[in-house]
């Protein structure tokens, strides 16, 4: 039985939450700012934006394969402060309570 597109989004987004909760709580805040969905591929391509301590502020693109629930990094560009200030006045994605980049891993 096939499931309807929008059913098949949010079952690849739970899927992708949970996958990449860990990960990004590191660099917490972090912004989901674009998703691009490909159902015959059960894949999610996104891109978030969030404060590296190493490299500043970067906007990075993923691909989360939802069948096989591995999630790949496909590079990052540095993004200026300005371009971020009326992002960090709306939710984020992942929130934190505090930020504690020293403990990030750097990656």
């Amino acid at each position: 039985m096939d499931q309807a597109p929008e059913e098949k989004k949010a079952i690849m987004r739970r899927k992708r939450d949970a996958k990449v909760a860990d990960h990004f709580s590191q660099y917490a805040p972090v912004w989901l700012v674009d998703e691009q969905f490909n159902l015959e591929e059960d894949a999610i391509q996104f891109e978030v934006v969030f404060f590296h301590s190493k490299y500043g502020w970067v906007k990075r693109r993923y691909r989360y394969d939802s069948y096989q629930n591995v999630l790949y990094q496909m590079g990052q560009e540095a993004i200026d402060e300005e371009s971020t200030f009326e992002l960090q006045n709306e939710d984020p994605y992942v929130g934190a309570e505090f930020v504690n980049t020293v403990d990030s891993y750097g990656g």
